[in-house]
């Protein structure tokens, strides 16, 4: 047996009118016209679909191009239609609106329908267009139309209490109802007239564009694992972070990530001093550095997340703060919000207050430091906000302590379906207090599916070496995840048991 989908030709009709009699024997639904067939080919012929068995079309798909904003929802299947004139076509238009699916019944077992459903969705994706709409009967509701309101009967067919022929075949090919119409399909007495307006969402969308190929959307990381050394002068240390925004930009990487607290060494000119003293002293830099990495960031057109450094704001207050420089020399910024009680003690550091997504040139990112990524709390709610990509620099300096901050980095990615990168510090500076060794291993991680590695880690270091982690993270396989994953842990939550929310606004 030969099994081809193709576009259907005007030369089809002969074989397609065969198919159709049988099809809809006894179907309200009228069979189709040469004409119709060869106004909806010239209109539009990438949108009607056939499916070729030894060489007989036996299966069909038709279908036409509507704006969203101008179609009425409630609209009659012959009013979208326009009885057969097709006016409501637009070439410009922002959804795929299927109006007739239809396979000879010799041939049903072979499920082309489901085949014809599929290369409808990728005609979908490959146009760029925002998903699929289409009208479905409910063949069966005549035998529950006295006990069962047509709600009633959809979420029984739902919970699988009912079967029902079309509508279950729909759901089970991720389309959704969005409402019940009345008056849908005149003379369909099995379905009392109603029908449901389903709705496929293309995950894959992307609103400024219109092409026939959507882009890919894979970014590439650099993650710095940074070696402490001392610096005869701060003009060294922008020598050595510049030769590693250089290096990542030359694989072509979309971000430069250093860890916390990667300017420390410039502390050892203030090593006779109390911690808390020397810590604001590096504080001082951290303006100039903060402007220094920026101009990197342009000039080798690279976002790079510059590590952490202190800051004192305006009630002299020290923070622990990391800086997003974006390559289109935008910068944002995110002050650590878990301080852990070595930062407390020995340098009085205090917790921001934001938490917030940050929006780049590759989709929207969210950045957590150390001790934060222990707390599932802080990144759920960046999920919320849409995060695809979380960042952390950390800094540790035992093995218990980096477990402590890799192991919960992976919950995060599995449990918000994102990805996670971390990086970290390598090395020992014997002439800054309090900052003796480091231990690190930066990694990238990733969710727990099967369009990601078994081990759900993507890319990691060899562990205490300084070196530039590469790593391609694809964010299409979220947005999969997210529809189709295995288990989805973002949407199968109980909002109705339990919620997560900010009780204060972002500063």
């Amino acid at each position: 047996m030969d099994i081809t989908v193709r576009l259907l030709s005007k030369q089809d009709y002969n074989d397609l009118k065969a198919s159709m009699k049988e099809a809809y024997e006894g179907s309200p639904v009228g069979i189709w016209s040469r004409k119709n067939i060869t106004d909806l080919i010239d209109l539009f012929p990438e949108g009607q679909l056939c499916v070729e068995v030894d060489g007989r079309v036996v299966a069909c798909a038709l279908s036409i191009i509507v704006d969203a904003t101008k179609t009425d929802s409630n609209e009659s299947y012959y009013e979208i239609i326009d009885y057969g004139k097709f006016t409501r076509h637009d070439a410009e238009g922002d959804v795929l609106y299927g109006i007739e699916v239809f396979v000879h019944p010799d041939f049903r077992q072979l499920r082309l329908g489901r085949r014809l459903y599929d290369a409808r969705k990728e005609l979908c994706e490959q146009m760029n267009l925002r998903g699929i709409i289409a009208g479905g009967r409910i063949p069966n509701y005549h035998e529950y139309a006295h006990e069962l309101s047509p709600r009633q009967y959809i979420e029984k067919v739902k919970s699988n209490e009912i079967y029902d022929p079309t509508l279950r075949f729909q759901l089970a090919n991720d389309f959704h109802v969005k409402k019940i119409l009345k008056n849908y399909l005149p003379g369909d007495t099995e379905s009392r007239e109603f029908a449901t307006l389903l709705e496929w969402n293309n995950i894959y969308y992307e609103p400024a564009s219109r092409s026939i190929s959507p882009a890919q959307r894979t970014i590439r990381l650099g993650l710095v694992q940074w070696q402490m050394r001392l610096f005869g002068s701060i003009d060294a240390f922008y020598d050595q972070v510049e030769f590693f925004v250089d290096a990542v930009s030359g694989y072509g990487a979309d971000f430069a990530v250093f860890p916390e607290f990667f300017n420390t060494p410039l502390m050892s000119a203030y090593n006779d001093l109390p911690e808390t003293e020397a810590m604001r002293k590096l504080a001082g830099y951290t303006e100039e550095i903060k402007e220094k990495v920026q101009q990197l960031a342009v000039s080798y057109n690279v976002n790079i997340v510059a590590g952490t450094m202190p800051l004192v704001d305006d009630d002299n207050k020290l923070f622990n703060v990391s800086y997003l420089c974006h390559r289109n020399g935008k910068t944002d910024e995110y002050r650590k919000i878990h301080i852990t009680p070595n930062e407390v003690k020995y340098y009085g550091m205090n917790g921001g207050n934001s938490v917030q997504v940050f929006d780049t040139d590759c989709g929207k990112v969210g950045l957590l430091i150390c001790y934060d990524v222990e707390f599932p709390e802080l990144s759920r709610i960046l999920a919320d906000q849409g995060m695809q990509l979380l960042i952390v620099p950390f800094l540790t300096d035992t093995p218990n302590g980096y477990i402590r901050v890799r192991h919960c980095a992976q919950a995060r990615a599995i449990e918000n379906e994102c990805y996670v990168a971390i990086a970290g510090a390598v090395g020992n500076l014997p002439k800054v207090n309090n900052m003796d060794i480091q231990y690190a291993q930066s990694a990238v991680f990733t969710p727990s599916d099967f369009a990601f590695p078994n081990d759900a880690i993507k890319a990691e270091a060899t562990p205490n070496t300084e070196m530039v982690l590469l790593a391609d993270v694809d964010l299409y396989l979220l947005r999969e995840l997210h529809e189709y994953g295995t288990v989805k842990n973002m949407k199968d939550r109980r909002n109705d048991l339990y919620q997560l929310r900010l009780l204060k606004g972002n500063d």
